[in-house]
């Protein structure tokens, strides 16, 4: 009896039943590019924003599945510092978050190029800068030799210990890697959100390096996502989707590598997570979206920069309780008179209304 999926005569044969497939297949490749179409209809500055903010996630999140806490605003300041974007409050970074953020950054940015053992090291030496805290008990830039032993996926505490899978041993690693990598630069064959989710299984089931392993095999799979789109503009986090289903992340994964070479349950798997993924973006970026449309609705109309203040702050959120027109006067630094006579200019223009309540306590509100 074969006890892990690599051990099958016809390992690497992976297939899946096209039918069960079929739907979630379509509706997620709905979902993406609709997507990236709203996306692409946002601003330069809110398409950046939104970018910095998935990208963030996506690096503190991958992370937190292997269980590594990283500073998410030295994460936001290292992918900020190497797109070139003029954000305020960037603080310095350490080698490494910037090491992390640097292989996150080469998977997407550059996804046009092919995948390589060469540029494999590269993310592993970036994952593992010198000096890091474990980096002198583990071959960097280098497949395994497993002089300790099998490479093994183990919990539970010691004496005790759980095995919940066991790698294919390192003299196999040069073959298992040259035949994963021939597959996939290929286009073509499949559809690339399916070769996204198959890879991300057929590399983590080599498990080809001492340590890292799963951060890379997500890497790799927003590689190959970025290629099905054609973009290097990241809005939707996969690994912050895997880190809230951590447990059914690692649990679909063990029984597919203990089963057969029909993959179909990871590949539905993958594909309803990353559909949620997509989803959980529209829903946390439904302020962005609606602000752009506030923007594009009153292109036309004249409003000064006072008034441009206020509205931003009432759309984005970032407003504690209810606006009167001395908060106005206030936040836009001006005299009581010109507060009332900006607002009621808006409601003039049938932008802003006056709430129910009336005397000292008149309160504004955007027109819903």
């Amino acid at each position: 009896m074969n006890k892990y999926i690599h051990t099958h005569s016809d390992w690497p044969r992976f297939h899946w039943n096209q039918e069960t497939l079929a739907v979630p297949l379509a509706a997620v490749r709905h979902r993406q590019g609709r997507l990236i179409g709203r996306m692409e209809s946002l601003g330069f500055p809110q398409r950046g924003e939104a970018m910095l903010q998935t990208l963030t996630l996506d690096v503190v999140k991958s992370g937190e599945i292997e269980g590594e806490i990283l500073n998410p605003e030295q994460v936001r300041s290292s992918i900020a510092r190497r797109l070139g974007m003029d954000i305020a409050g960037l603080v310095p970074a350490n080698r490494r978050v910037d090491g992390v953020v640097k292989m996150a950054l080469e998977a997407t940015q550059n996804f046009a190029k092919p995948l390589t053992a060469e540029r494999l090291f590269g993310w592993h030496a970036e994952l593992f800068p010198a000096g890091a805290e474990g980096a002198a008990k583990i071959r960097i830039g280098a497949w395994r030799e497993d002089a300790q032993g099998p490479m093994q996926v183990v919990s539970g505490a010691i004496g005790r210990e759980r095995v919940h899978y066991e790698a294919p041993s390192a003299d196999r690693l040069g073959a298992e890697m040259a035949a994963f990598l021939e597959w996939a630069n290929r286009t073509g064959d499949i559809d690339p959100v399916l070769r996204a989710a198959q890879a991300h299984l057929w590399f983590v089931t080599i498990h080809p390096f001492d340590d890292g392993n799963g951060r890379i095999a997500r890497a790799i799979a927003d590689w190959a996502l970025a290629r099905s789109e054609s973009s290097s503009q990241r809005f939707y986090s996969m690994s912050a989707q895997i880190r809230r289903e951590r447990k059914e992340y690692y649990d679909v994964l063990e029984r597919t590598q203990k089963g057969a070479l029909d993959v179909t349950e990871w590949m539905r798997w993958f594909l309803d997570c990353l559909d949620r993924a997509i989803a959980g973006t529209e829903s946390s970026l439904a302020a962005v979206f609606k602000t752009d449309q506030f923007w594009k609705t009153h292109a036309n109309v004249a409003i000064n920069e006072r008034q441009r203040l206020i509205l931003n702050k009432l759309l984005d959120g970032d407003f504690e309780g209810k606006l009167t027109s001395s908060k106005w006067a206030k936040l836009a630094k001006c005299s009581q008179d010109t507060a009332q006579r900006d607002i009621v200019d808006l409601i003039d223009k049938v932008i802003m209304v006056k709430d129910g309540a009336g005397g000292r306590s008149t309160s504004y509100s955007l027109r819903g």
